[in-house]
Parts: structure tokens; sequence; C-alpha cells
């Protein structure tokens, strides 16, 4: 099918998706979300057995879309449970996609885009490359990917990025776990491809079995856990502090906290 927000070929075994919004460095919104989930359905049922997942222009994600942001305020409680339920869907179903996810993260990625990088199953990153999960700067909470987090880096770890809101480099996401590799920009989608093609390979049913196994240890969990996100991520919304966050995030000046 034909995307706006992303770009999909497929060459051989190797499919490579980019998100593809470069005047907007690739910020998620609803649209690309929809997308999104579409791509890894058809990647599913599709002939790849690989995935590559990249971001056009200079940046990999650079978390949500201002306008997606815009509309935060003047959403229906309904609105709000369907929106964080959405963030969940496409998280969630990145972890568990069934094939090989390997992450080229060619620069920023940040709060969302964090996620989305470092959910897939290898994930490379060239030096420029900033991560953070920055959503308590704007009153928000990275709560849909707290679960997730703590089990790739620990507790402790998990609260220090999470807490502080501080961006961090590809070095030390490297040296905490969320990166596997880290690539000079020139050569991020050769190596991406490399590994994609020692990866295809393999017997595809081995991988979809063992992928399937690992999944399936921590899902019941997981869907526990995310449901509880679900909740705070939408009754955070409803705070004095998160209007006066995102306030002061699109008027670009300091906020002015409330603590309610």
């Amino acid at each position: 099918m034909p995307y706006q927000t992303l770009s999909l070929d497929v060459e051989n075994e190797i499919a490579t998706l980019t998100l593809n919004r470069p005047e907007k460095r690739n910020a998620i919104s609803v649209e690309m979300i929809e997308e999104f989930l579409a791509a890894l359905d058809d990647l599913e049922s599709g002939p790849a057995r690989v995935v590559i997942l990249t971001g056009a222009g200079q940046a990999f994600c650079a978390g949500m879309d201002l306008n997606y942001l815009k509309e935060f305020p003047s959403q229906s409680p309904e609105q709000v449970l369907a929106d964080a339920r959405r963030i969940a869907s496409l998280f969630r179903r990145i972890w568990s996609f069934p094939k090989p996810l390997i992450a080229a993260v060619n620069g920023p990625a940040v709060a969302g885009g964090t996620g989305i990088a470092t959910l897939c199953d290898f994930t490379l990153a060239a030096p420029e490359a900033i991560l953070g999960y920055t959503e308590v700067r704007i009153g928000f909470m990275p709560a849909i990917v707290s679960s997730f987090l703590i089990r790739q880096v620990g507790e402790k770890r998990a609260r220090d990025l999470l807490l502080s809101g501080r961006l961090f480099t590809a070095a030390e996401a490297l040296a905490l776990g969320l990166v596997s590799e880290v690539v000079p920009v020139e050569k991020l989608l050769e190596r991406a491809r490399e590994l994609a093609a020692s990866l295809a390979a393999l017997s595809p049913i081995a991988l979809i079995y063992t992928k399937r196994l690992v999944i399936k240890f921590g899902a019941e969990q997981i869907d526990r856990e995310l449901e509880a996100a679900i909740e705070e991520s939408a009754r955070i919304r409803t705070t004095a502090d998160f209007r006066e966050g995102l306030a002061a995030f699109l008027e670009k000046r300091k906020p002015m906290w409330r603590g309610q």
C-alpha cells in the first residue's frame, strides 16, 4: 500500500522501512502510527525475512509532532485514553514483531523516538545520535516505554533516565545496553544491511520460534504493566503541570510549575 509518512523498500529478503517526514524530523503523528502498524502487518505476511528501520534526513525520530501535541489539552477523556492506547499498541507491536528488526539510528531519537529505536532487536546508532526520555521536561511522563526500559537496563538505570529526562549519547546508550553497536553514519546502512543479510541466511522458522519464545516469557507481565501505564499516561494529561509544561514548550519559555 502507498504510505504518506513512511517509505518501504524490499530487496530480496531484506526490507527497509524509513520514517519519511524529514521536514518534521520524522516526528510521530497519528497518521504515522497508523501507517507504521499497517506496514508491520504487511511485512509480517510478506516475503522479507529481516526488516531495517531508519529515518529520512538528519534525524531518526524527534518524538511527537508539535501539531499532535497541541491537540492534547482539548481532547476528551475518551480521546486521551485512546491516544495512550494507540502509542502502547505501536510500542508493543515493535517489541513483539516476529521477524528480526534492526534499527539504524542515523540521528537524534528523542522521547517516543528513543522508544521506537530501542525496542528493535538490534539497534545500530551513529555517533551523532542523541537519545533521551525527555517527557518529564514538559510535565508529561514516559509511561508506555517504562516497562520495556526497566527490562533492558534495570530499575536503577531506568530511574535515572526516566526521572532526569536527560539526553545521552550513542556511546552511553551502548554502555547501557540500549544500543548494540555504534557505527559511523556514512557506514550505518551498510552495516545494517550486512547484519540483515547474516540474519536472512539463517533458518527463518528458527528465528521466528526463538523470538516468539523470548516474547512469551515477558508478554503477560508486559501487558499488565502497559495497562497501568496507559491509565497513568491518560491521568497525567488532566493535571495543571502537564498543561503548563506543554504550553511552555510550545511557547519556548520556562514553565512555571504548580505541582498539581
